[in-house]
């Protein structure tokens, strides 16, 4: 990260995380200070993103944008968010949402997808979400499952606008 980089949260929640707390082994042995040969765990700074986006979601306080770069290539690999939100009917209590979970091709396989996913749902419970929840297609169900989800009674509809 360049020193005029600025973090969209503070790196070091991500130290911080108790990873006893996982119940997702890694082979071999990967964390967010050791993703990988060449590869860095990050929070999205200034530098990855349009300005004006970047300032509007740091100031929300509410998102936790993950990356995962490439060093090398001097690329992102993999991205990943969470966003807590206050919840009234629970006295203003934080609810957590795991989305936009994506590994670049050349990377799968290189248990980015499981890094990312543990570190978030980790971090949730850092910032003291009362829950985190995620959709996932049913194929990916039982990747999820293995962090602890589990499929709710709740059921997910969406109204999309056409701009």
């Amino acid at each position: 990260m360049l020193l005029d980089d600025i973090p969209l949260f503070e790196p070091s929640l991500l130290q911080e995380l108790d990873w006893s707390d996982s119940s997702v082994s890694f082979s071999p042995l990967i964390s967010p200070s050791n993703p990988g040969e060449g590869l860095v765990l990050r929070p999205l700074c200034t530098a990855d993103f349009n300005r004006g986006k970047f300032e509007h979601m740091k100031k929300t306080g509410d998102y936790y944008v993950l990356v995962v770069e490439d060093t090398n290539l001097g690329q992102i690999v993999a991205t990943a968010t969470l966003i807590t939100e206050h919840k009234f009917i629970h006295s203003c209590a934080k609810r957590g949402r795991v989305e936009e979970v994506v590994v670049s091709d050349v990377c799968r396989g290189k248990q980015l997808g499981k890094l990312l996913v543990t570190t978030l749902t980790l971090l949730s419970k850092k910032l003291n979400c009362y829950k985190i929840t995620l959709e996932c297609a049913p194929n990916n169900v039982g990747f999820y499952q293995k962090f602890g989800y589990t499929a709710s009674k709740e059921t997910y509809m969406q109204c999309r606008f056409s701009n």
